[in-house]
């Protein structure tokens, strides 16, 4: 069964030191029966991106209330072409104007869950978007 469960590595990057969020997201993808890889506060995008390639993820959540989405997100993407695993699915929760949300769109972020989104909501777009 376990070869079956959605793997999903759950990341802080940056120098966000707030992880709340990051914790109640991957309770909610374990409770719901996929494998949560957690990998703390304060990473940077090879270190996330490198983890992700070791753990065999379908899929990064990426966590952030610094503002540094602009600039650790590209990073994040460019990161998984170069090391040809765009197959991961990449999304993101925190704290993300509305207007960027577009622009990390089409550099292949797959969704954006703002504060308040219901975690059933962040659960049923990964299953759907991580196709087994």
């Amino acid at each position: 069964m376990s070869e079956n469960k959605i793997r999903v590595l759950i990341a802080k990057p940056g120098l966000d030191g707030h992880d709340r969020g990051a914790k109640v997201i991957a309770r909610a993808l374990r409770d719901a029966g996929m494998e949560v890889i957690y990998t703390g506060l304060r990473q940077t995008p090879e270190q996330i991106v490198a983890a992700a390639i070791q753990e065999d993820v379908d899929a990064i959540g990426l966590s952030i209330l610094s503002g540094a989405h602009n600039v650790l997100f590209p990073e994040i993407m460019r990161l998984l072409k170069e090391e040809d695993a765009e197959d991961v699915v990449v999304f993101a929760g925190g704290i993300i104007p509305e207007q960027d949300i577009a622009t990390l769109k089409k550099m292949g972020i797959r969704e954006i869950f703002p504060p308040g989104t219901p975690t059933s909501a962040a659960v049923e777009a990964i299953r759907s978007a991580v196709q087994r």
